[in-house]
């Protein structure tokens, strides 16, 4: 059930990483996202190569950190960005559920967009550069982007789509272990920030996702890909969070 191809196309989804020509699937989208948290760690690794490099060349903490977060974003190509800009719009701007989807299909970016945008990096940069020493962000950054990740299948499949026709709708069902094999290893993500830690970003993850699908489902009736994104986002940035107070 699970492969190395599902890997490889995990990796093609999430990140912008030239890996060529891949073999078409035979299953929904949906099963190979048990490895987004495997995608995950190897932004994170990017970001925190950045980092490193960048305090070894002698810059201090905040530009170290801004270029890492740059780094994660540039290899993502945006996609989660896009996603929580998109909800923040939609949310903010429909008074009923057509008039929300509308606007969240508008590739223009609106003032709850861009200040949900902005609020993110600024909260995902501060972490860092509180945190500061480059094995504690690499521990940092693998903990969010695995276990942000990893919520995913679980929020795409337990919550109906939206859409018919949506990015979503289009990734198809899944087994329900291929989201208990991605909370398994969000956990594993979780642990690189020590057992209290991991706990504490554990329980605010489910605080965040759970509350955040019946949201959805009170808007929208379902679940689009751009809230998954707004999703990652929220995680991210709390786990982070966790990471700098338990570093710094």
């Amino acid at each position: 059930m699970f492969s190395a191809s599902d890997i490889a196309h995990s990796i093609a989804f999430f990140t912008r990483l030239p890996l060529g020509s891949l073999p078409a699937l035979d299953k929904p989208f949906a099963s190979v996202l048990w490895a987004a948290p495997l995608a995950g760690w190897i932004i994170a690794a990017i970001g925190a190569g950045v980092f490193a490099l960048a305090h070894a060349a002698g810059l201090p903490a905040g530009p170290a950190a801004a270029l890492a977060v740059a780094a994660t974003v540039a290899v993502t190509g945006g996609l989660h960005e896009d996603g929580l800009s998109d909800t923040a719009d939609g949310f903010s701007g429909g008074r009923d559920r057509e008039r929300r989807l509308e606007i969240m299909r508008d590739s223009r970016i609106g003032s709850h967009g861009a200040a949900a945008l902005g609020l993110s990096l600024l909260l995902r940069w501060s972490a860092l550069a509180t945190i500061a020493e480059p094995p504690a962000v690499f521990s940092a950054l693998l903990a969010a982007h695995g276990a942000s990740r990893a919520v995913l299948p679980a929020f795409l499949g337990w919550t109906p789509p939206a859409r018919r026709d949506g990015l979503s709708a289009g990734a198809g069902s899944a087994e329900p272990v291929v989201a208990w094999v991605a909370l398994a290893l969000g956990a594993v993500s979780l642990l690189f920030l020590g057992m209290g830690p991991a706990i504490v970003a554990a329980l605010i993850i489910a605080v965040i996702a759970l509350p955040f699908r019946s949201f959805c489902l009170s808007k929208l009736d379902g679940q689009t890909g751009d809230t998954a994104g707004a999703l990652q986002q929220f995680c991210e940035i709390a786990v982070l969070l966790v990471a700098a107070a338990a570093f710094s």
